[in-house]
């Protein structure tokens, strides 16, 4: 008789059958039922990620979403999405208020590598919260080993894999489930890991492919805007593994749909629009 059943090693396909729905809305909820999000990031000539990711939170559905980000990038940040808190940070320090009002966190989009960068992960590693870390985040952390928080969903792209495992890059691309699951065990927390094919580890060694997306996401800040995604679904109550899977299905089915249309060119500020179709066709706000 051949053998139908998967192996139990083999990763669990992303479709619109297989990830999770976010619950409908009740007739009388409110911004607070929905969690609220801070992004952290944005260092002097990269404010737009910590933007991009903010815009991704609102447009998913977060209740409440805030920025810390340097003071310079305030006044853009404002106007180009006023639903948001935009906080200017010159030290750690000032973030603690926020930091302790919000229930989800992102770190690392255009976070940069310097002092302001690293002080500012230092106290967001510190905070009990689900947490998104990126980019630079994930650089980083490379360095100075931090524990992440419980709940927590790691986004690599291969070179940023490789640097977290002390390994190359090709040897990442080699072995990406090998590689996606090494990392959700070191770092116990959820890993996606990005690219063609993208992969969901957790620290027990499940794992979920994702065979949507499109040629035309070779493009710079659509990580920042996963980000986001990934962060406004945590926000409203999913669990890390099934967020992560959530998301990363959402972007990469958006990125086709683009993609499909017009091809070369794609912005990542594209997505969020077509995102919260796709969320909406997916799970409903009312039943």
């Amino acid at each position: 008789m051949p053998q139908t059943k998967q192996p139990s090693h083999a990763p669990q396909l992303l479709s619109s059958v297989t990830v999770a729905h976010l619950p409908a809305r009740h007739a009388h909820a409110h911004k607070g039922d929905f969690g609220h999000v801070l992004v952290v990031g944005g260092d002097l000539g990269t404010g737009g990620a910590v933007l991009l990711s903010a815009e991704a939170a609102l447009r998913c559905g977060a209740g409440l979403v805030s920025v810390a980000t340097r003071p310079e990038h305030v006044a853009a940040g404002l106007t180009r999405m006023p639903e948001t808190m935009c906080l200017g940070v010159e030290s750690a320090n000032q973030l603690i208020g926020v930091l302790e009002r919000a229930s989800v966190l992102v770190v690392g989009p255009g976070l940069g590598q310097a002092a302001w960068g690293r002080s500012l992960l230092s106290a967001v590693a510190n905070a009990e919260r689900p947490q998104v870390w990126d980019a630079d985040a994930l650089n980083l952390l490379a360095r100075t080993p931090l524990a992440l928080p419980s709940g927590s969903i790691l986004t690599p792209h291969p070179g940023e894999a490789a640097r977290l495992l002390g390994i190359s890059t090709e040897a990442v691309q080699a072995d990406r489930p090998g590689a996606a699951r090494k990392l959700a065990r070191r770092y116990n927390s959820v890993c996606v890991l990005k690219g063609a094919g993208t992969l969901v580890a957790d620290p027990t060694g499940q794992l979920m492919l994702c065979e949507r997306g499109h040629p035309a996401m070779a493009g710079a800040g659509l990580g920042d805007v996963l980000t986001g995604v990934l962060a406004a679904l945590l926000a409203q109550g999913l669990d890390a593994w099934h967020a992560a899977g959530l998301g990363v299905w959402l972007h990469a089915c958006a990125g086709e749909r683009l993609g499909a249309r017009a091809g070369r060119g794609l912005a990542a500020s594209d997505l969020a629009p077509v995102i919260r179709e796709l969320l909406e066709e997916h799970s409903a706000c009312l039943a």
